[in-house]
């Protein structure tokens, strides 16, 4: 898949911090698990895969951690029902 870049910019004594990453393949290669039907088992569900730039951008907007982010269910769900993601679901049962 595609790889997340990182690039630090430093003027005036304040530093920058860029992350940039094309999302397109990833939307594509789970547009096509949802299409052959790859979504797992009806005990294990592969709901997503969400680009590591998407869940970045989820961390500095709730001002979390990775770890608060990987443990709490809640913030994995409200990422998977943001519309703005659904390219990125593979199975698109409810969550």
């Amino acid at each position: 898949m595609s790889a997340l870049q990182t690039q630090i910019h430093v003027a005036d004594d304040v530093m920058t911090v860029v992350a940039t990453q094309d999302c397109v393949p990833i939307a594509e290669w789970a547009k096509e698990r949802h299409n052959t039907g790859a979504h797992g088992s009806n005990e294990f569900r592969h709901a997503a895969r969400i680009p590591q730039v998407m869940v970045e951008k989820y961390l500095n907007d709730n001002k979390i951690t990775y770890r608060e982010w990987s443990t709490d269910k809640a913030h994995i769900r409200r990422m998977l029902q943001d519309p703005a993601l659904q390219s990125f679901r593979i199975w698109k049962g409810a969550i």
